[in-house]
């Protein structure tokens, strides 16, 4: 769908600038857009491999498993019918704090091995609760660090990237906890639906 959404959006800026003379403008917008874009995914590329490494430090001092214990009490609350001795919680608890500590290029890997644990565990093809609400935490994380949004900041220009930390740790417990409401709330409204 997004597809079509930008071919439509670079069609209609193709005819728009034919019909108002401004094709030139439009190719040197195009060549300044691609030089950006260069720019930036070779920025971003240098600010991944530099968190990923720090993931590989804390996995290896052993962090991210402190961190996972940490967490533990809050996600037994949140996955009551996971044990906590499973190696899918202890995936879990390692991509919630490493959400946490703003890594989320590092955090995926782990977050999709504690779906295939997950989905190893189930017997049927529909996702379970705990699954659905595993990807509400991850879309919703909470970060400490937003790593990545004060990383494009700093390459566009801002003084001071971490600014916008206290609106970051706002907006993402608000959406944490009304999606986790939601989705707690539509698992019981789908049982009660099925049951009947």
């Amino acid at each position: 769908m997004l597809s079509f959404i930008f071919t439509f959006m670079i069609v209609a800026s193709i005819v728009c600038a034919m019909f108002t003379g401004k094709t030139e403008e439009l190719s040197q917008s195009m060549m300044d857009g691609c030089a950006d874009a260069v720019e930036l995914l070779i920025m971003m590329s240098g600010m991944m491999c530099l968190w990923s490494g720090v993931m590989e430090v804390a996995k290896e001092c052993r962090l991210t498993e402190k961190l996972a214990k940490l967490f533990s009490p809050v996600l037994s609350l949140i996955f009551p019918d996971i044990p906590k001795s499973s190696k899918a919680f202890e995936l879990m608890s390692m991509n919630v704090s490493a959400n946490l500590l703003g890594l989320g290029n590092a955090a995926t890997p782990l977050g999709l091995q504690a779906m295939r644990e997950l989905k190893r565990d189930s017997v049927s093809d529909v996702a379970t609760d705990a699954m659905v609400n595993f990807v509400v935490m991850n879309t919703a994380s909470i970060q400490l660090l937003p790593t990545t949004i004060a990383t494009m900041r700093g390459a566009l220009g801002s003084k001071s990237p971490f600014d916008i930390i206290f609106c970051v740790w706002i907006s993402s417990v608000v959406a944490l906890f009304m999606g986790l409401l939601v989705s707690k709330f539509l698992c019981i409204v789908g049982r009660i639906k099925w049951n009947l």
